[in-house]
């Protein structure tokens, strides 16, 4: 990794609280996000994958203050962005973006493409109109988009299409990190690889860098320099791409990738994980994994494992490696 790092993560949790009753009061908190740390240098792609459910969206939405944490910090370019005022926040995502995984969400329907993208450079100051177009226009090509495209509206143009205006949108403030949450998901196959090579080129040429948020390994693989596994709310294992693929060593990391054939060895089964993610609304004591693990030991159900480094850039949470 790159040793210039523009994000550091530090103890984030983010919980959602549970009202209900007839008189409503507070019956329990969601532990979506549950002290999480992570870092993401300088031209960096963080691959972040897990079941869904595992809190992922979350911990992106929650980094962007999207959804305001519960406590830990949040430290980009040196600054803590949980104690920013709403106008210092509103000026620093001009350098942290964030793609959603279904663009007709994020584009009103009742706006061309061409304003939605020039709303982003109205919102961050840029006061001349001509100024504007010239940067809608040359977003536009940039994304692979001929510029008179700019009067149409979201209905006009095909999801994969759609998806490359939410990346022109993210990029009209040249941002230094962007959040991809589940960006090609929703698109065909063919359609996903246009839109991987074009954020490969996009980081190649302006040095971005990405967390990309994926529940599919293989798509992770192509694009991730670093990977990390999310499970229940908590990072579980982190490690260089190479190493992760090739090395796995949470069990739960060792059943995400038999689950692919093509990322399984040939000398090793597949592995099937015994019942359904526990609610994050009462998570399992000890290891959060230990009701679902293959190789679950007597001590996993009565004390949490520390999340350390076992090799040299290889982070993992598991009694196996105390």
């Amino acid at each position: 990794m790159s040793s210039a790092q523009i994000l550091q993560v530090r103890g984030l949790k983010k919980y959602f609280r549970v009202i209900s009753g007839l008189i409503p009061r507070l019956s329990g908190e969601i532990k979506a996000v549950d002290g999480v740390s992570l870092a993401i240098g300088e031209g960096e792609v963080l691959g972040l994958v897990g079941e869904s459910g595992c809190g992922k969206s979350t911990l992106g939405k929650t980094i962007m203050r999207l959804e305001e944490p519960t406590s830990g910090e949040i430290i980009f370019n040196g600054v803590d962005v949980v104690k920013l005022k709403k106008k210092d926040l509103q000026a620093m995502r001009g350098k942290l973006q964030i793609v959603f995984q279904d663009p007709d969400s994020s584009l009103d329907p009742r706006m061309t493409v061409g304003g939605s993208i020039e709303e982003a450079l109205i919102v961050h100051g840029v006061q001349d109109p001509a100024e504007r177009n010239d940067r809608v226009a040359g977003l536009m090509e940039k994304v692979g988009l001929e510029a008179g495209f700019v009067d149409r509206y979201p209905h006009e143009f095909s999801g994969g299409q759609k998806q490359r205006i939410g990346i022109a949108r993210a990029l009209a403030m040249d941002p230094q990190l962007i959040i991809a949450d589940e960006p090609v998901s929703a698109l065909d196959v063919s359609v996903q690889a246009q839109i991987l090579n074009l954020m490969m080129d996009i980081k190649d040429r302006d040095g971005l860098a990405y967390m990309f948020v994926s529940h599919d390994l293989s798509v992770v693989k192509y694009i991730s320099d670093r990977v990390a596994v999310m499970y229940l709310g908590k990072i579980v294992e982190l490690a260089d791409k190479r190493e992760f693929f090739q090395n796995p060593l949470h069990p739960y990391t060792e059943a995400l990738l038999s689950a692919i054939a093509s990322l399984r060895p040939a000398s090793k089964e597949r592995i099937l994980l015994k019942g359904d993610v526990p609610s994050p609304l009462n998570p399992p004591a000890g290891c959060r994994f230990h009701t679902r693990c293959h190789r679950v030991m007597a001590i996993c159900p009565h004390s949490e494992p520390e999340f350390r480094e076992v090799a040299p850039g290889h982070y993992v949470a598991c009694h196996l490696y105390a």
